[in-house]
């Protein structure tokens, strides 16, 4: 099958909210209206949304998708938040004694614009997977084609190394100290920040409250689109994962074209090799 036809039924199935099977009337509504030059089977969608090659373009696509709103975002914030799963995990809890069993989810690192929610980077882990390591990543993308002045983080992602990262990219890192931390002796970012997180309170607070906005970003996403994977590949659920924050930024940039008056320009005139 097309894999343009293929991205575009799985992220329509993952708007939709419905089973592949539910979602064979939209699938003809789709083909009729010409939006998908062929007309797949439920099953065929369900196999290409555990392709691997889907993923980097699912990627692609979110940073695509927020590239219209790069002249309003400045300031970013960073975190994750959980998809649950349908399989579950079990392990002797030596704690109570006993065998305890629990749902597995997913991790969704995101990195988003404070102003509109718009996200500009994303990464999915496994649930065992520590914060921290997805920080640089995310602002490094985000930094290709975004300017950043600020980047506001929580205690998980307090790190020299995340804090220079940031200001490497010519911003400055909002992220809140925590009780046993030391006061630096040498100059550098960390020093920086330190100073004016404890002298200055109020005003880093400020700051870093903004990154209340990607709270709201995952609260959007999970409202529309549910807090959990109908997949049960690991490939599957990340595919799935992806359609839910591409379909968020679609979302948002049809609330932008109307609050900011952005008028989209498609290529429909591109050549073969263009496209």
């Amino acid at each position: 099958m097309p894999l343009s036809d293929m991205v575009f039924a799985s992220v329509y199935n993952v708007y939709c909210g419905f089973s592949s099977r539910r979602f064979t009337s939209d699938l003809r509504d789709a083909y009729t209206n010409g939006l998908i030059d062929s007309r797949p089977h439920f099953n065929s969608v369900s196999n290409y949304l555990s392709s691997p090659d889907l993923t980097d373009v699912l990627k692609g696509l979110i940073t695509a998708s927020s590239l219209p709103l790069k002249a309003i975002e400045t300031d970013f914030a960073v975190v994750s938040s959980g998809f649950s799963t349908c399989r579950y995990v079990r392990w002797f809890n030596k704690k109570y004694g006993r065998e305890t069993d629990n749902r597995e989810w997913v991790k969704v690192h995101l990195m988003c614009g404070v102003n509109s929610k718009i996200v500009t980077a994303v990464d999915v882990s496994g649930w065992t997977a520590h914060d921290t390591n997805y920080f640089v990543p995310l602002v490094e993308r985000t930094a290709a084609h975004f300017g950043i002045r600020e980047v506001s983080a929580d205690k998980a992602y307090l790190s020299h190394k995340n804090l220079s990262a940031v200001e490497a990219m010519g911003g400055l890192p909002f992220v809140p100290f925590k009780s046993n931390t030391l006061e630096s002796t040498k100059a550098g970012t960390w020093a920086k920040m330190y100073h004016l997180f404890a002298y200055e309170r109020e005003a880093f607070m400020e700051h870093y409250h903004k990154r209340s906005s990607i709270e709201t970003a995952f609260s959007m996403i999970k409202g529309k689109f549910g807090s959990a994977l109908r997949s049960k590949s690991d490939t599957g659920q990340i595919n799935e994962a992806l359609c839910k924050i591409l379909a968020h930024n679609i979302c948002v940039l049809i609330q932008a074209m109307h609050a900011l008056n952005i008028h989209p320009i498609f290529c429909a005139d591109s050549s073969p090799a263009q496209e």
